[in-house]
């Protein structure tokens, strides 16, 4: 591993090639915070899909790229005299002192529930109205709805058996199945999202992350249908032109591999 020293000079060298791709380069010359808004959305799936991949060589490169825009989002701050790094890493660094009384004050924590707790109330101190304030109004519903149940139970909103929540999820069911019975389709989406937020909640208590859970199941999916796909090829077949049965066949071979 590199040296304080070594990993000083790094961020140096980028914050150095920074401000001359920005009085250089016409596309980096070009850019605002705006341009950049979905570039870093991309850049944090992509580094999202390859820390399920596991794949720690492509989690190197993903950081970098959003390291990039970090400092891009910077430079531009700095060029309207609004904000520069330092003032970037010194908000972080004075929110984490002041959010960790347990290691830079006299405050006492028994485990790491308690530490996230007393988060929440932190915050509330410094002013927020709301603990569900830190929620962004634009992440997924799936990724949403798993940050707001984390957030009030950060305050004690909370059920206390995970069998609780295992029969919140029975009785969301068996609403989604009255409503499916009188073909209401506006409230059949109601039920539909409850038992979408009752699922993810107990996978919470289960400790599952309920994204990553999903996403491995579509990983695996798709595996499993190009796998389909190239046996149909094979047989020089279109797919619209093979029974389930057919189809079924390479389906369990593929669960195999």
């Amino acid at each position: 591993m590199n040296s304080r020293e070594a990993q000083l000079q790094a961020f140096d060298r980028l914050l150095t090639i920074m401000d001359e791709l920005r009085v250089g380069c016409p596309w980096d010359q070009k850019q605002t915070m705006q341009s950049l808004r979905h570039l870093t959305i991309e850049e944090t799936y992509e580094l999202g899909d390859a820390i399920l991949d596991n794949d720690l060589e492509e989690v190197k490169k993903e950081l970098g790229d959003l390291l990039l825009h970090i400092v891009f989002y910077a430079k531009i701050g700095s060029e309207t005299n609004d904000f520069d790094i330092a003032d970037v890493a010194n908000e972080i660094c004075d929110k984490l002192i002041s959010r960790h009384p347990h290691i830079y004050g006299d405050v006492s924590v028994a485990d790491a529930s308690e530490v996230a707790t007393n988060w929440e109330k932190l915050k509330l101190k410094e002013g927020k109205k709301s603990v569900l304030e830190g929620v962004p109004r634009s992440l997924p519903a799936l990724v949403k709805a798993s940050r707001i149940q984390e957030k009030v139970a950060g305050v004690g909103f909370d059920w206390e058996e995970p069998q609780q929540v295992f029969e919140k999820v029975k009785e969301e069911l068996a609403e989604l199945q009255d409503e499916i019975k009188y073909q209401n389709q506006e409230k059949m989406e109601a039920e539909f999202g409850d038992v979408f937020f009752s699922m993810i909640n107990y996978a919470r208590f289960l400790k599952i992350d309920p994204e990553s859970a999903l996403e491995r199941t579509n990983k695996k999916f798709i595996n499993r249908f190009q796998y389909l796909e190239s046996k149909a090829k094979e047989l020089s077949k279109d797919m619209s032109d093979m029974t389930l049965a057919e189809m079924d066949v390479f389906w369990e071979e593929a669960k195999k591999i």
